[in-house]
């Protein structure tokens, strides 16, 4: 795509923006990218230069290895979470809140960079929920991260649940979890009454996620896919934008 091409696909977009009154926008890990957390499935993914990385965040492998859980908490402890701060695409996110017209921020993130930004978390829907927390796979009590870091930092390889002694993990969705279906209901819910649906850094290649754009687009909104690499909902899109989302969405919002 030529300069002139992009342009006039970015002035198309806006144009959609502005007719919308009834935006909901799903968020990937492109969009914080820019805040220094990588991505998993892009050329400098978390997964693309270490494919054994994605055992850490797989449920059965969690649960079964003693030796699993104490590298993902030597990762959680460095996570780059914990100093990323929100870039100008949250921050586009939030204007458009102020304007009356994102309807709602669905997001496969769990870092809360959206409502660092300022984004109410009355609109945010984390669909992985949020590395934030602490929940027990047993007794399901959730706690602040910081204080299962304490702990591990005080020489806990693998700490368990104060209450009832059994496994801790972040409150985010494992492969092999289930998504809190509450959470799916209302992302669903946004999706089907939407007149634009914004796609923002995300492969769209995660379901049930992903299915949210076909979702929208079936109930009739259109679909704008804002993203570095093609995902298979390009095809849906009224307009593909490609290029940094810290310039991108500030440029379309």
């Amino acid at each position: 795509m030529t300069d002139v091409d992009e342009t006039a696909a970015l002035e198309r977009a806006r144009e959609l923006v502005a007719d919308s009154e009834r935006i909901v926008a799903l968020t990937g890990a492109g969009i914080s990218t820019e805040s220094g957390i990588p991505d998993f499935r892009g050329p400098q993914g978390v997964w693309t230069r270490n494919p054994a990385a994605q055992a850490l965040v797989t449920i059965q492998s969690y649960v079964a290895s003693a030796e699993v859980r104490q590298q993902a908490w030597q990762e959680r402890l460095n996570h780059p979470a914990w100093s990323a701060r929100p870039n100008a695409a949250h921050r586009a996110l939030v204007d458009l809140e102020r304007r009356g017209k994102l309807a709602a921020l669905i997001t496969q993130n769990i870092d809360e960079l959206h409502q660092q930004a300022g984004s109410s978390p009355d609109i945010v829907l984390e669909l992985h929920g949020t590395i934030h927390q602490t929940v027990c796979l047993q007794c399901s009590d959730r706690r602040p991260m910081r204080e299962t870091l304490d702990r591990v930092e005080a020489g806990e390889a693998d700490p368990p649940c104060r209450l009832c002694g059994g496994i801790l993990k972040s409150a985010t969705i494992s492969f092999g979890q289930a998504l809190d279906a509450s959470v799916l209901a209302r992302a669903q819910a946004a999706a089907e009454s939407c007149d634009l649906m914004l796609a923002a850094g995300t492969s769209l290649s995660v379901h049930p996620a992903a299915g949210l754009v076909g979702l929208a687009a079936d109930a009739g909104a259109t679909v704008i896919v804002c993203n570095a690499e093609p995902t298979p909902y390009d095809r849906i899109a009224a307009e593909v934008l490609r290029g940094p989302l810290g310039t991108v969405l500030p440029s379309l919002l």
